[in-house]
């Protein structure tokens, strides 16, 4: 499944860059490798340029770091939303809640 998506950080810039596939099949697997970028940084910055398909898994993936950031006060910032993982935002009403750039 690992195939399926790709994660790479950047350390140095707190950028998290996120590729391929963002679904039921591989949504539980990117948020447990996720989850410790979250203790060490203020700011996290989240590219999603390489996302290739998306359900509504992905959004709630995005949801998800957003709650994750809140609890540990740090600030979450998503670039290069995906058309698809956006429509699916609007629709359900949840493109204002994401901190976009």
């Amino acid at each position: 499944m690992k195939d399926l998506y790709s994660i790479a950080v950047d350390v140095d810039t707190n950028l998290l860059r996120v590729g391929g596939e963002l679904t039921f099949s591989t949504v539980n697997d990117i948020l447990k490798q996720s989850q410790a970028l979250f203790d060490p940084i203020k700011k996290l910055d989240i590219d999603l340029v390489n996302v290739t398909r998306s359900d509504s898994a992905g959004l709630v993936l995005l949801v998800e770091w957003i709650r994750s950031a809140n609890q540990a006060n740090k600030k979450i910032v998503f670039h290069n939303i995906p058309e698809q993982m956006l429509a699916i935002a609007t629709a359900s009403g949840l493109d204002e809640l994401l901190p976009l750039q």
